[in-house]
């Protein structure tokens, strides 16, 4: 077979703890919405709604290595970028229909990500009643750090999730405060879709979103997991 044009670079992420270069390879990138209660409710939502996606491009992603700061370009067309941090579940086995109980068997490895989104681009297109993948899809809109396998972390119900932006705490809470759990994400998605190793899936970000300009530094951990620092630059 011979293609007519470039072929694309895969996407990828480094993976932490295996053999030197190794890499992830993403496939999709699917996020989870409002999926922390005090996340929902300074959105302007209550309760525990059916869980809904939306996905961004995989090639958004804009991997960081742990103990190196990393740079992503405020994107156009916005003047209110926030940020969103959030536990990253990497996907080993695919499947269709996966049952909760059995959904863990599915994950490869977690990471610590940052669901950037253009707000203001997002509004706009949710008060005209219009897709806003312009909001959430664009590029380098999906920083992560490196993928680290379930044998080589630790995550609970107890596990903290955090980010600081020019040192201060903007987001801290736990991952037993998610609304629906990791196995029940996996279950309501493998339902809409046929997950496929390589997906990357963001969980859901706590309470405490806001707005980043040039010049932040935005630091993410989450315990037993990982950590990534960036820095806005301008676009």
């Amino acid at each position: 077979m011979a293609y007519v044009i470039p072929i694309p670079r895969v996407a990828s992420v480094p993976v932490k703890g295996g053999s030197a270069g190794d890499e992830f390879p993403v496939h999709r990138i699917y996020c989870v919405g409002r999926n922390y209660v005090d996340h929902a409710i300074e959105m302007g939502h209550t309760g525990r709604e059916t869980p809904f996606f939306f996905m961004k491009p995989a090639d958004a992603v804009l991997p960081v290595v742990e103990g190196q700061v990393g740079a992503m370009h405020y994107p156009s067309l916005t003047k209110s970028l926030h940020h969103e941090v959030e536990l990253v579940v990497a996907i080993g086995k695919g499947g269709r229909d996966i049952p909760a109980a059995s959904a863990m068997e599915h994950v490869w490895g977690y990471a610590v990500g940052l669901d950037m989104t253009r707000r203001d681009l997002q509004n706009d297109m949710k008060k005209q009643g219009r897709p806003w993948c312009i909001g959430k899809g664009f590029d380098e809109a999906a920083p992560i750090g490196a993928v680290v396998s379930v044998a080589n972390c630790s995550v609970s119900p107890d596990t903290r999730i955090e980010l600081r932006v020019n040192g201060e705490v903007r987001q801290t809470s736990t991952i037993g405060k998610l609304i629906w759990s990791i196995p029940e994400i996996i279950e309501q998605m493998s339902q809409a879709w046929e997950l496929a190793p390589g997906d990357l899936i963001f969980t859901g970000t706590p309470e405490g979103v806001a707005a980043v300009v040039a010049g932040d530094t935005l630091s993410a951990r989450i315990d037993g997991v990982g950590s990534l620092e960036l820095n806005i630059i301008g676009g």
